[in-house]
């Protein structure tokens, strides 16, 4: 079989690797790819955007099974044009991408598919945010309607947050044409769980329920970062929430979608806030998670490309599908002033092997030049360690980090902490 994996981060880098793991791969291919796809596959030069030049690809090369990674591909399409002409590829069409894509449409469709979450008020100028918020309740939380990386959510604790977030959408305009629409949703008290349901639109399997760390700085706090850590599994994610958010928010998602004539097939990626054991939507992404996808992915033990390709197909094939037993870890090393300014271009050193006996380096925002690898974006890389407890699988991941440096890095020292904390209480 050969594979062609769509992307060019850390968690491009997973697929690629995971795939040429399987013997019934005989070569995958990634476009654009990064420094570490090309370890274990071959690198395309090919926007990832670019649907029209992949489809070239993938026809020249007779691929038998496309597996698309970041959001931004899915919004062009690249879906329907794959399956128009007969090819398989895994993740959903852009009509059903959209529950990540416009974040209104998705509160929306939760609001009529009676799938729990916070309520909240579209808005479109400044003066009608400003209208609706005028004597409004602190803390609540204001979104850009389209994709912002991860970074067109505002949780407003005071007028300060108030108006960072207006200068950000309406005055400096940050998020283009994402802002063409706001939400204003109430804030939801609780702690947050990512939940990732492999689909094929009727049936599904489960990945590890993961906690990322999307602020920059410990504690949780700083600006909100693509996510500066995972662990997976997570003891918030007892069978008990489990069960909650496959009736309350799955299987009512998978169902809308098809009434909607939308079927959605792929990832569904529920981003949730557990409150008293109850489950909310945060958010859908409609693709792996950025970290979550560097531990969750790892963690299938049997059957991760066999669910895949069967998904592509058109029918889940679950037979061999099983999770390991283990605990995953994921600390991000970033360069120094992300997600706001920094530099690239810096040696990254103790990088001689990716592969360690507990672990694995993912690479993202990496370059290989003259012989060095060198940093070439805001997360640089991701370093990954399993272990038989969660406090084991942590204690290892900050061992590696230890060994790899490169100029103003920067990572959080506390991944994993609040897992430990809940697993106390």
């Amino acid at each position: 079989m050969q594979v062609l994996v769509v992307g060019s981060g850390g968690r491009e880098h997973t697929l690629v690797w995971k795939f040429n793991n399987s013997e019934n791969v005989d070569k995958v291919y990634c476009a654009p790819g990064n420094a570490g796809t090309e370890i274990y596959g071959k690198n395309i030069d090919i926007d990832d955007t670019d649907v029209e030049g992949l489809l070239e690809f993938a026809q020249e090369k007779k691929i038998d099974l496309t597996v698309v990674g970041p959001e931004a591909p899915l919004l062009a399409g690249i879906v329907d044009e794959f399956e128009e002409a007969g090819l398989n590829i895994f993740g959903p069409t852009k009509a059903a991408s959209m529950l990540e894509c416009s974040k209104v449409f998705a509160k929306k469709f939760m609001k009529d598919n009676d799938i729990p979450t916070s309520d909240f008020t579209v808005v479109e100028t400044q003066t009608e945010l400003e209208k609706v918020v005028h004597e409004k309740e602190f803390p609540y939380v204001i979104k850009v309607d389209g994709l912002a990386a991860g970074k067109g959510a505002f949780v407003i604790q005071d007028r300060e947050d108030l108006t960072r977030a207006i200068n950000e959408i309406f005055e400096e305009e940050k998020f283009g044409e994402a802002a063409d629409q706001v939400l204003i949703e109430e804030f939801i008290e609780g702690e947050e769980l990512s939940v990732f349901a492999l689909t094929d639109g009727d049936d599904y399997v489960l990945l590890s329920p993961a906690q990322d760390h999307k602020p920059a700085y410990e504690g949780g706090k700083g600006p909100n970062t693509g996510g500066m850590g995972a662990f997976a599994p997570a003891p918030l994610g007892t069978q008990d929430i489990l069960k909650k958010a496959e009736e309350q928010v799955i299987k009512p998602t998978l169902e809308g979608m098809k009434q909607r004539g939308t079927p959605y097939k792929g990832v569904l990626y529920c981003g949730l806030m557990i409150n008293n054991d109850e489950p909310q939507v945060l958010e859908f992404n409609a693709r792996f998670g950025d970290p979550e996808a560097q531990i969750t992915i790892p963690l299938v033990e049997e059957g991760f490309l066999e669910t895949v390709d069967s998904i592509a197909r058109g029918e889940l094939n679950q037979t061999d599908f099983k999770l390991s037993d283990e605990f995953a870890t994921c600390v991000v090393m970033a360069s120094g002033g992300y997600p706001i300014d920094y530099e690239t271009g810096k040696e990254i050193k103790g990088l001689d092997e990716l592969e360690s006996e507990n672990g694995m380096v993912f690479l993202a925002g990496a370059t290989s030049k003259n012989g060095k690898l060198l940093t070439d974006g805001g997360r640089v890389l991701s370093v990954v360690n399993f272990g038989e407890t969660l406090q084991d699988s942590i204690q290892k991941a900050y061992q590696r980090v230890e060994t790899i440096d490169f100029e103003d890095v920067h990572y959080r020292e506390d991944i994993g902490q609040k897992g430990l904390n809940t697993d106390k209480k």
